[in-house]
C-alpha cells in the first residue's frame, strides 16, 4: 500500500533574495532620480550610469583595470606569503606569537589613508600601491592561518608524535591540511581587500588605474563616470572573492561535506 505523502515544498535558489533586493534598490533609485532629483547632476540615474559605461567602453576601463589588478595581485601574493610563512613559524617557535600578533593588530588598525603618504614618500612607482595591498591582506590571512593550523585533529597529532615526529612533522603531515578551509575563508576576504588597498594607493598619484580614473572624474564633477568606475572596482573585487571561493571548494571538498 502506497504511503501518502504531503505536498512538496518548493525551494527557491539562495540567490533570489539578493536579486529581489537589488531590483528593489535600483527601482527606488531610478524613481527618485527621475522625479525628485530630475536634472540634478549629483544624482545620475542608473540608466545614465550604464549608458556612460557602455559609451566609455573597454578601451577606457581595461587599461585602468589592468594596472590596478597587477598592483593588487602582487600585494595579494606577497602579503599572503608573508602571513602564511609567519603563521607556520609561530607553530615552530611559539615565543614569537605574542609580539607578532600585536604587530599585526597594529598594522590592521592603522588607517591605510594615513600610511599611504609615508609609503609614497619612501618609494616610487607602483611599490607603495603593492605595499598597501599587501598590508590590507596580511592580518586577515595571518589570523585565519593560525586558527586553521590549530584546528588539526589531536588524534592525528598524537599519531605523528607516537611515530617520533616533532613539531615540524606535525605541521607538514597534519596541520597544513587541516588549515586549508580556514585559509581559503581568509583568502576570500583578502582578495577584495587587496583591490581596495591598491585603489587607495592610486589616490596619491599615478598614471593609470581605477583610483586615478576616479580622481579625474571626481575633479571634473562627472558623477556618473565616478559611479561607473566604482561599479567596475566592485566587480573586480567580487571576481577575486568568487575565484577564491571556487578554488576553496575545489581543493577542500571535505570541508563542505563536514559542514
Amino acid at each position: 500500500m502506497a504511503q501518502a505523502t504531503g505536498p512538496r515544498r518548493l525551494t527557491r535558489p539562495k540567490w533570489t533574495s539578493g536579486l529581489v533586493g537589488f531590483v528593489v534598490v535600483i527601482g527606488v533609485w531610478e524613481l527618485f532620480t527621475a522625479t525628485l532629483a530630475s536634472g540634478n547632476r549629483i544624482w545620475p540615474t542608473p540608466w545614465a550610469i550604464v549608458t556612460l559605461m557602455v559609451s566609455d567602453g573597454w578601451h577606457f576601463y581595461w587599461p585602468n583595470m589592468q594596472t590596478t589588478l597587477w598592483e593588487a595581485m602582487r600585494g595579494f601574493f606577497w602579503g599572503n606569503v608573508l602571513a602564511i610563512g609567519l603563521a607556520m613559524l609561530v607553530l615552530l617557535v611559539p615565543i614569537i606569537e605574542r609580539p607578532l600578533i600585536q604587530l599585526s593588530v597594529v598594522s590592521y588598525c592603522l588607517p591605510i589613508v594615513a600610511v599611504a603618504p609615508i609609503f609614497t614618500a619612501l618609494w616610487s612607482g607602483e611599490t607603495p600601491k603593492v605595499l598597501l595591498a599587501a598590508m590590507a591582506v596580511f592580518f586577515t590571512t595571518l589570523i585565519g592561518m593560525l586558527i586553521g593550523l590549530r584546528s588539526a585533529d589531536p588524534t592525528s597529532l598524537d599519531l605523528v608524535y607516537a611515530y617520533g615526529g616533532g613539531a615540524f612533522r606535525k605541521l607538514i603531515k597534519v596541520r597544513l591540511w587541516a588549515c586549508l578551509p580556514s585559509l581559503f575563508a581568509s583568502l576570500r576576504i583578502a582578495a577584495p581587500a587587496a583591490v581596495l588597498g591598491a585603489i587607495i594607493g592610486e589616490y596619491l598619484g599615478g598614471y593609470r588605474g581605477l583610483g586615478v580614473a576616479m580622481i579625474v572624474s571626481e575633479q571634473s564633477l562627472d558623477v556618473a563616470r565616478t559611479w561607473g568606475i566604482a561599479l567596475v572596482s566592485t566587480a573586480v573585487g567580487s571576481l577575486g572573492y568568487f575565484l577564491m571561493s571556487t578554488l576553496g571548494r575545489l581543493l577542500t571538498p571535505w570541508a563542505r561535506q563536514t559542514s
